[in-house]
C-alpha cells in the first residue's frame, strides 16, 4: 500500500508549549487514513517537527504501508532524514535515530519539502493539540473536503488568540519567505573604519564573539531551511557559527558579496576623498557611479535582487538567514520597503546586527526590524 504522510509540529515560542500533528493519506484517492496529534509539554519547533514525522510514520506502519511519501514544511528535518545535513544539535539525534528506524521497517521512503500551505491538515493538528494543551476551547472548523494527494489542502480553521500577521494588516496574500538579515562580525580593516569590499580577512577575537552571539539569537527563531553567506571568509565564518547553532549546513552564494570598492579597498573614508576627490562626491550622491575599478552601488542592487529571487524561489515560504555585508543588506531592506538609493546613504548598520524582511508570494513586503544588536549586549 501506498501511503502519503504530511506532518507538522510547533512550539509557541523557542522553546515553549509545543504539540505536533501528522495525517496519512491514501497516495491514489487522497482519503484521510489516520490523524495523529498530541501535545509535548514544552520544547522547542525542531523536536516538535520530529515528533510529528514519528507520529505519521508510525501510523503508517500500523496501517500495513509499505510505500511512503513524507511531506513537511521542515526543511530541517527533510535535509537531516535524507542524509545531506547533519545532526548536530544532541537532543535531535535520539528523534533522528528512530525516525531511521521507522524508515528502515517500511520497503520504501520519499522525504518531501512542501510550502507551508501544502501542510495545512497536519499544521492544524499540531495547532488544536497545543490548544488543548493550554485548556483553549474547540476552533470553529469546519468539514475538511477529500482532496488529492497532490493538490494543495488549504486552511480550514478559525486560529483562536493568535496576533495577526503582518500581511493580515497590509492585505499581503500568501505565506513570506522571511529573510534573517546578519550582518558578518568585527574584523581588523572594519574596525580601522577602512572600506572593505573583496578583501578576503577573518574575524577578529571579537568578531567571533559577535558571531556566537549571533547565533545562540538566532537559534530562538525555530525552524530555519536554510544559512546563506557571501562567500568571503568573514561571512562564511559567521555564518558557520549560526549554522552549527541551528543543526544545518552553511552555503554561500556569489550574488550576496560586498561591493567591490577597486582602488579605494583598504583606504579610509578621508584617504579615498583625497585620492579622486571628485569622483568620491560623486560616488556619494549618484548610485549608478562605480567605484575606480570596482561596482556602482546600481550593479550592487541588481546581482542582490537576483540572489533574492533565487532565494525566494529555492525557499518558498521559509525561513532564511542571510550573513552578508553592509550594501547588500541594505539593497535587501531597500527592495522590502519599495525605496529609493537614498536608503544607502542615510542607513547604518553596526557589526553583527540583525534585521528582518519578508516577502509575500504577491509582490508585497514586511521589514520586521533594522539594525538589532541587542544580543551583543
Amino acid at each position: 500500500m501506498k501511503v502519503v504522510v504530511e506532518a507538522d509540529g510547533g512550539s509557541r515560542g523557542n522553546p515553549g508549549p509545543a504539540g505536533y500533528g501528522a495525517v496519512v493519506r491514501d497516495a491514489l484517492t487522497g482519503e484521510v487514513l489516520a490523524e495523529r496529534s498530541g501535545g509535548l509539554g514544552v520544547t522547542t519547533n525542531n523536536v516538535a517537527e520530529y515528533e510529528g514525522l514519528l507520529a505519521g510514520l508510525r501510523a503508517a506502519v500500523e496501517l500495513g504501508a509499505d510505500e511512503v511519501e513524507v511531506r513537511m514544511d521542515s526543511k530541517l528535518v527533510v535535509e537531516q532524514m535524507c542524509g545531506r545535513w547533519k545532526v548536530r544539535q544532541e537532543h535531535l539525534q535520539p528523534l533522528v535515530s528512530e525516525g531511521t528506524r521507522l524508515v528502515g521497517s517500511l520497503s520504501a521512503v520519499r522525504f518531501t519539502w512542501v510550502p507551508r500551505s501544502r501542510n495545512a491538515h497536519a499544521d492544524r493538528l499540531a495547532n488544536e493539540a497545543m490548544d488543548a494543551q493550554a485548556g483553549v476551547g474547540d476552533r470553529l472548523a469546519t468539514p475538511e473536503p477529500a482532496a488529492s494527494a497532490d493538490a494543495p489542502v488549504e486552511p480550514v480553521v478559525a486560529r483562536a488568540a493568535v496576533t495577526a500577521p503582518p500581511g493580515a494588516w497590509s492585505g499581503a496574500l500568501g505565506e513570506p519567505t522571511r529573510f534573517l538579515l546578519l550582518r558578518h562580525g568585527q574584523t581588523e580593516v572594519s574596525a580601522q573604519r577602512r572600506y572593505s569590499g573583496r578583501g578576503d580577512i577573518p574575524l577578529t577575537a571579537l568578531g567571533e564573539q559577535q558571531a556566537a552571539a549571533a547565533a545562540k539569537r538566532l537559534a530562538a527563531f525555530g525552524d530555519v531551511a536554510a544559512v546563506v553567506s557571501s562567500p568571503l571568509l568573514r561571512t562564511r565564518q559567521t555564518a558557520q557559527a549560526v549554522a552549527e547553532a541551528l543543526g544545518v549546513e552553511p552555503v554561500t552564494h556569489d550574488g550576496l558579496v560586498e561591493t567591490d570598492f577597486g582602488a579605494w579597498e583598504g583606504l579610509t573614508f578621508a584617504e579615498a576623498a583625497e585620492r579622486d576627490p571628485e569622483l568620491h562626491r560623486r560616488w556619494l550622491s549618484d548610485p549608478g557611479v562605480p567605484t575606480p575599478g570596482g561596482e556602482s552601488f546600481d550593479q550592487v542592487h541588481r546581482r542582490v535582487r537576483r540572489a533574492r529571487d533565487e532565494l525566494i524561489a529555492a525557499h518558498g515560504a521559509a525561513t532564511v538567514v542571510v550573513v552578508s555585508h553592509v550594501t547588500p543588506i541594505k539593497s535587501v531592506l531597500r527592495m522590502a520597503l519599495d525605496v529609493g538609493p537614498s536608503l544607502l546613504y542615510r542607513l547604518h548598520l553596526d557589526l553583527a546586527s540583525l534585521s528582518v524582511a519578508e516577502f509575500y508570494p504577491d509582490g508585497n513586503a514586511s521589514v520586521r526590524l533594522v539594525n538589532d544588536t541587542s544580543h551583543l549586549r
